[in-house]
């Protein structure tokens, strides 16, 4: 257990608070760029901001303050110009770096005066059909290249859900392999209306430090420590994110009790229909309540997300009991703290990335690298174990015309069924 002090400092994400300075220095994604086609301003809630991402006439994005500088209206309401967003009250503009560029009346009644006024502004840009924020300090970090954004052989889909909890729950569940057994594998079996036998148990479990974050390494009764699980392992991004060899998951906050999960996910096409080429990455918003109110439970990272809400708004770590499976938990813990410590020295900590060669390509552990980054045969996407290739387990609700467009690249069916039903 730790202190409730500790507990505070590690989950309180606002202006000023230490773990919100240090969360901020890392490049932050925010949204999908083709959530913007339709509607091209979209009010945001983040680290306890109340903020307006859009996208301008000219494709420049801005985030800046919900509340127009001049008489306070909300410029969620607003419309995007050539150069800029525009407040629906009385017209003024402003750019995507904060300036104010228009006001109406007075640059036409007094065209002599210019008076400096700014709004609260973060710079955006785009990378593997996200939009990426930085929050912090000047001058930011480069903003790295993750090497999944640049295999370009199979098909992208970006899911985003706001949760009612800290992001501290969903982050240190990225390093926790042992939920695996219990809340996928056999919690599923019991949704199915199955008793038994489990699945396999874990034999064997390890953590280890990478330049950007930490794997976690297994071996189950079903595999042994040739197992790439073991071998390679699953990433816990630094400092609020994962990778599993084939998709990205972030815990954004938007302030201390709620967070926005941000989920990227990349299906390697069959090699038979390569070149492929991915116009666009289509973004979509998971639900997460049954209509009873109840929680949705049929995907895999539906079943985190109740683990995550279960333990509260902000969890009370002060009552909890850590064991030996938890020694990633507290590899994380100690690492937040020792990143605290830098910045207050004026340091960079874990992972930021200034070099821009370094930042162009930043390759990860990958798990199944021959098939995410050259493609699959399509008669080993069609083989019994590749199921899930074959359907969207992680999180319910792709909408329809998502499910064709994954088709349509795949050249397959897609199914329409979950990861509990997986074997259906």
């Amino acid at each position: 257990m730790i202190s409730e002090a500790e507990n505070r400092l590690l989950t309180e994400v606002g202006p000023g608070t230490p773990m919100g300075e240090l969360l901020r220095r890392y490049w932050q994604p925010i949204g999908g760029a083709s959530e913007l086609d339709d509607a091209p301003v979209k009010a945001r809630r983040l680290f306890g901001e109340n903020l307006v991402l859009f996208r301008d006439q000219d494709g420049n994005y801005g985030l800046v303050d919900r509340q127009c500088p001049h008489r306070r209206a909300d410029l969620s309401y607003g419309y995007v110009e050539k150069c800029g967003l525009r407040c629906t009250y009385h017209g003024w503009l402003f750019g995507a770096d904060g300036e104010v560029i228009e006001q109406p009346w007075e640059d036409t009644a007094f065209p002599q005066r210019k008076e400096q006024v700014r709004i609260k502004s973060y710079p955006v840009k785009e990378m593997g059909g996200l939009l990426w924020a930085y929050f912090g300090p000047a001058p930011a970090p480069e903003l790295p290249r993750f090497e999944p954004f640049a295999w370009g052989k199979g098909f992208a889909q970006i899911v985003m859900s706001e949760l009612p909890c800290n992001w501290l729950q969903g982050q240190e569940n990225s390093i926790d392999p042992i939920h695996f057994e219990w809340m996928h594998a056999n919690w599923s079996q019991r949704l199915r209306g199955d008793y038994g036998p489990y699945g396999p148990k874990h034999l064997k479990i390890d953590f280890r430090e990478f330049d950007y974050g930490y794997t976690y390494n297994r071996v189950r009764e079903d595999t042994d420590e040739e197992n790439p699980l073991w071998t390679i392992g699953r990433a816990c991004m630094y400092p609020n994110g994962m990778f599993t060899g084939d998709h990205f998951e972030w815990r954004v906050p938007i302030d201390d009790e709620n967070m926005l999960s941000i989920g990227w996910f990349y299906t390697p096409v069959p090699i038979e229909r390569l070149p492929y080429v991915q116009e666009k990455v289509p973004t979509w918003y998971g639900p997460i309540k049954q209509p009873d109110g109840r929680w949705i439970t049929s995907h895999v990272m539906n079943q985190d997300f109740v683990a995550w809400i279960g333990q509260g708004s902000i969890s009370d770590r002060t009552q909890e009991n850590l064991r030996s499976s938890d020694r990633g938990v507290a590899m994380l813990r100690r690492q937040f703290h020792r990143d605290l410590e830098a910045i207050a020295r004026g340091e960079d900590p874990k992972g930021i990335i200034r070099d821009p060669e370094l930042a162009s390509y930043v390759p990860l552990p990958v798990i199944d690298r021959k098939t995410v980054v050259d493609g699959i045969p399509l008669e080993e996407l069609m083989r019994p174990q590749r199921t899930h290739m074959r359907r969207f387990i992680f999180q319910y609700g792709q909408p329809e015309e998502v499910r064709l467009m994954q088709e349509e690249a795949l050249g397959v069916a897609v199914q329409a069924h979950s990861y509990v039903n997986i074997e259906g």
